[in-house]
């Protein structure tokens, strides 16, 4: 039962993501409000938690994006910044979850919810190339045209 509801849920936030785009500001905040829904989903914040939650993370993610732009194209750089800014909000993060397993949890979600944006840009790339294909199984198919 709960691996049928997180099916739900996925199938729920990728139905989100995938509404028609208007403007690329309006994007930045579906992105933002998926990411809060689905980490707090993740997390199972109460709104106490989610009220001290947001604003470490929030500064986590800043940090994080700064250290990306600033290594660029180094990614052994990157991936080593990145490691001593997980572990310096490891300690804040733990003050909010109360829990080192719900710590863990906020990385390896934060990890599947990219994952899952990821996969939804291809998607959306491979239906933007071939625009009379039809995506079955993760795999674009040409649709037959008589």
């Amino acid at each position: 039962m709960k691996k049928f509801f997180i099916i739900i849920s996925l199938l729920c936030f990728h139905n989100y993501i995938c509404v028609a785009q208007t403007q690329s500001n309006d994007n930045s905040n579906k992105a933002e409000d998926v990411t809060v829904a689905y980490m707090t989903k993740e997390l199972n914040l109460t709104p106490d938690e989610s009220k001290k939650f947001w604003p470490v993370y929030n500064n986590y993610f800043k940090e994080i994006r700064e250290a990306k732009s600033h290594f660029g194209n180094d990614e052994v750089a990157f991936e080593e910044r990145k490691v001593q800014i997980r572990k310096k909000y490891q300690g804040q993060f733990r003050s909010v979850l109360n829990s080192d397993k719900r710590v863990n949890k906020v990385f390896v979600s934060e990890k599947n919810l990219r994952d899952l944006f990821r996969k939804e840009w291809q998607d959306r790339q491979r239906r933007k190339k071939f625009p009379g294909a039809k995506a079955q199984r993760g795999v674009i198919r040409q649709r037959r045209v008589n």
